[in-house]
């Protein structure tokens, strides 16, 4: 599958018919009107469509070139979004970004997660075939550019932990990808933000936008939901959040 296909079935994928009021549904617990989301790793701006019509503003923060070209298309007029080319990491720099041309929703600039995929059941066929040198910046750069956000979406194929660590305030609530070949990473994530602030937790299997623990829980048992969770689960989004009643099904 060539990049344009590839980039053609997310496109079908994320804005299928009915998915954007369900979309909306489940992140107007999180953002509302005149509110700032992050949609780090902005991929096709699926996210970045929803803050938008709950009324928020949005920072779109994609490395990939062609589906950067993508969002200048989709957003590129709207001045309620921002969008930055770069990575997310522990500091400011330059990092190298591993594309995968047949599914661009996999780039990833860490090398433990290209090797945590090789091998894996579900993640089969899956070939990190180009590399491109992106700029770098942190979670506290955008907040002081663009001002502090009241939600993050966080989805950087393993790179989570590193985005994280750029991070030293507490914004209200705020999402990240969990993968069950690196559920170290979701680990360091959840001890990043019980260091931050006393958030509580919940999570979403897959693309389901229902949360799975019948209340909000504490990292520790956050920590345990996931490490009970069987390999064919494959990946979720951990939701954190100061106020339990956002996370509370």
């Amino acid at each position: 599958m060539t990049t344009a296909k590839a980039i053609g079935a997310s496109l079908r994928t994320y804005y299928a018919p009915g998915r954007a009021a369900a979309l909306d549904t489940f992140t107007a617990r999180f953002l509302g009107p005149g509110e700032l989301g992050f949609d780090v790793g902005a991929h096709v701006g699926d996210r970045t469509a929803s803050f938008r019509r709950l009324g928020a503003r949005a920072v779109a923060v994609e490395p990939q070139p062609r589906l950067l070209r993508l969002l200048r298309l989709l957003f590129g007029r709207d001045p309620g979004v921002a969008l930055v080319p770069a990575l997310v990491g522990a500091a400011p720099g330059e990092a190298t970004l591993r594309l995968n041309t047949r599914n661009p929703t996999v780039a990833t600039a860490s090398a433990a997660f290209v090797a945590a995929a090789a091998g894996a059941a579900g993640w089969e066929g899956q070939d990190w075939d180009a590399a491109i040198a992106r700029p770098v910046t942190t979670l506290d750069m955008l907040s002081a550019a663009h001002g502090p956000p009241d939600f993050i979406k966080l989805d950087v194929e393993g790179f989570e932990a590193e985005a994280l660590a750029g991070l030293t305030h507490s914004p209200r609530a705020l999402s990240f990808e969990f993968t069950t070949i690196q559920r170290d990473v979701a680990f360091a994530c959840l001890d990043r933000l019980a260091a931050l602030a006393p958030y509580r937790f919940n999570a979403c299997l897959g693309e389901s936008m229902r949360l799975a623990l019948p209340a909000p829980a504490g990292a520790d048992a956050m920590r345990d939901w996931i490490a009970a969770l069987p390999h064919k689960a494959n990946s979720g989004d951990v939701y954190a959040s100061l106020d339990p009643a956002r996370i509370t099904p």
